[in-house]
């Protein structure tokens, strides 16, 4: 792995490693290692270093919504009054549980938001009592979203 002042160049063994993991974060080290043909702790070692560059930020569990009852996902287009109420919306968006991405945005939109909510219903008090309530806010145009058709992670 090589650095320079902006970007991290990976070789193969790091592409490798990560292919691995992006498939399943929960795949034992050594599965890994003996597949690439290299120690347990080479791969810790080269691990740490992808994390100490930024390359990697740890793992999660994806948590299906759906399953939760959480089945209407949508993405909102927020208006600002002005561009200087920025911060201040993005900071009463984050106060939102089901506001899940939140994004600064060219275009007609200030913000575009992806949000997750039980059914239309629950979207329609979400915007109504709690999103275009933002002072700043004056408006929303909202896309729900049918089906997920693509997701996914950058190719290495």
């Amino acid at each position: 792995m090589k650095t320079n002042s902006l970007v991290v160049e990976i070789d193969g063994i790091d592409k490798e490693i990560l292919r691995s993991l992006m498939e399943d974060a929960r795949k034992p080290i050594l599965q890994i290692a003996n597949k690439i043909g290299i120690s347990g702790a080479a791969i810790h070692q080269r691990l740490r270093k992808l994390e100490q560059s930024g390359v990697i930020s740890g793992s999660k569990f994806v948590v299906n919504h759906k399953v939760l009852g959480y089945n209407t996902m949508a993405f909102v287009g927020v208006y600002l009054d002005k561009a200087a109420k920025n911060l201040e919306a993005v900071k009463e968006l984050n106060k939102i549980p089901e506001v899940l991405e939140c994004h600064y945005t060219t275009g007609n939109w200030s913000i575009l938001i992806k949000i997750i909510c039980r059914d239309n219903q629950h979207l329609m008090q979400l915007l109504n009592t709690k999103i275009q309530t933002i002072e700043g806010v004056s408006r929303t145009e909202t896309f729900i979203s049918l089906d997920q058709q693509i997701d996914r992670q950058i190719q290495l």
